[in-house]
């Protein structure tokens, strides 16, 4: 419980109506979870405006509503505070409710196309390893401590978000190393959070379903760096075309990290194989589990962010030296018999999937085949599905296009949309199999001894949603079922 005049500290109002002394039980955007006392925060959301469930949470029992639009007809016993954007006010009314938690722990967030969740992942397992109790939001799950806490979206809604980082706080943790989406931006979920710190990844075409335009997506990406405080850092990838322009108007202070120029977290990959990565950072050289170019950038921006939280450089690198990355993300089977590399990866983009090929490539020791199972998500960024058909053709010896998860869209029209990106020579590569379990067992047909398979898209997912229901289906599983099937 807090008071009302407490939680709308920093919060844009426009007008108030009604008691302002009141005591706010719990804060809700669900008007099927309004109970007497709560606080309601009503959005003009994209499917929903939620303003029309005025009425419905005040005979529930809601003393407060937080809105943009007054109704007409007000109920004399409820406080209706109008706001300028609900959104943006439901970040400081949660911040502020919940104690305002992200300013009694270091919050690290790690915004980008790809990468997000390894660097989170990282961070979370380094500095737990150095012996801190720590907290991460993912795409995969989230930790408090070493409490596992289902994952539902890349950054949760306000409400979800603030709870979490008390949770984390009361538990003890001192870091928290967070995935923030562009959505989340956009969307002020994040509004009111207090950062130690950002890094960024990369950025390539994605969510383009959404931000319209990837000079939106861009300048979205960008203003998470534009409202860091000038006590924090932000840590950009120098070899991204638009590393620079990330930190442009930052406040924070600024550093690199690259392995093709002067940086500040400087790398250079001396072998890259299925034992995993030795690379200098900074002249120190390191032997990484990680596989791949792309998880050389992943590890330099984790080292970034540790030396900028004050750790000893010796002691991070030989923490990092001994950890493995994220589920989902390269996780590699090679079977009995055949010795068949199977690789499960969340590559989802196009720069993710050509990123995961090309360092399969460079794992080929003579001449076996890559045969690259690969789908593209309904209802979601559609121009992207021919550069995906593209880049599993031009990068594979084989390539089958399949179901990812389809949603509300008809799964043989998205595998049409990748065909639209194939030349003639990329037309001979490739066969269509729409059920994903399918065609992961005829690409493993197809494998012969020592060849590599790639199931790409879905990663740690262990579900597959068609026409709005969420079936089990678990990559790794399937392709563990076909290994043993193949040793038969």
């Amino acid at each position: 419980m807090a008071n009302l005049q407490d939680i709308l500290y920093k919060v844009s109002i426009r007008s108030v109506y009604g008691d302002m002394g009141k005591d706010v039980h719990d804060l809700q955007m669900d008007s099927r979870k309004v109970g007497q006392g709560s606080l309601f925060i009503a959005q003009k959301g994209t499917h929903t405006d939620s303003h029309q469930f005025i009425p419905q949470v005040v005979a529930a029992g809601a003393g407060v509503v937080v809105c943009e639009d007054v109704p007409a007809t007000r109920a004399e016993n409820v406080t209706y505070i109008q706001v300028e954007d609900s959104a943006a006010a439901a970040g400081y009314i949660a911040h502020n409710f919940y104690g305002q938690p992200s300013e009694k722990l270091k919050l690290v967030g790690v915004t980008g196309t790809n990468g997000k969740t390894t660097i989170a992942t990282l961070l979370y397992k380094l500095f737990s390893s150095l012996g801190y109790k720590c907290g991460l939001l993912s795409t995969v799950q989230n930790h408090i401590g070493e409490r596992v806490v289902a994952a539902t979206h890349t950054t949760p809604d306000a409400l979800a978000l603030n709870s979490l980082l008390k949770d984390m706080v009361d538990e003890g943790c001192t870091y928290a190393f967070m995935e923030t989406s562009s959505h989340a931006i956009h969307q002020h979920r994040i509004a009111g959070l207090h950062y130690a710190g950002g890094l960024f990844s990369n950025i390539t075409h994605d969510h383009l379903d959404y931000h319209k335009t990837f000079d939106e997506y861009i300048r979205v990406k960008k203003s998470f760096f534009d409202s860091l405080p000038s006590e924090s850092f932000a840590i950009s990838n120098a070899d991204d075309k638009r590393g620079g322009v990330m930190l442009q108007n930052t406040n924070a202070k600024k550093y690199f990290y690259s392995l093709k120029t002067m940086a500040d977290f400087k790398g250079k990959i001396l072998e890259n194989n299925l034992t995993g990565l030795v690379m200098t950072i900074n002249d120190q050289e390191v032997h990484f589990r990680l596989i791949g170019e792309f998880n050389a950038y992943n590890l330099l921006a984790v080292y970034g962010a540790a030396v900028c939280l004050g750790q000893d450089k010796s002691e991070v690198l030989r923490a990092l030296s001994t950890l493995s990355g994220a589920e989902g993300r390269f996780d590699y089977i090679i079977s009995s018999r055949d010795r068949v590399i199977g690789i499960v990866d969340y590559a989802h983009t196009p720069d993710a999937l050509i990123n995961v090929l090309a360092t399969i490539q460079k794992l080929r020791k003579g001449h076996e085949q890559i045969i690259t199972v690969v789908g593209c998500g309904g209802d979601r960024d559609k121009t992207k599905r021919p550069l995906m058909g593209a880049a599993a053709c031009e990068y594979s010896d084989k390539a089958i296009f399949t179901s990812d998860n389809p949603r509300s869209e008809d799964p043989g029209q998205i595998l049409l949309d990748m065909e639209e990106g194939l030349n003639t020579a990329a037309k001979r590569k490739y066969t269509k199999i729409a059920d994903r379990k399918e065609a992961i067992r005829t690409a493993i047909n197809l494998a012969r001894p020592e060849d590599i398979v790639l199931i790409a898209g879905k990663g740690h997912e262990k579900y597959q949603e068609i026409k709005g229901v969420k079936y089990p289906f678990d990559d790794k599983q399937v392709l563990l079922e076909m290994f043993e099937l193949l040793e038969k």
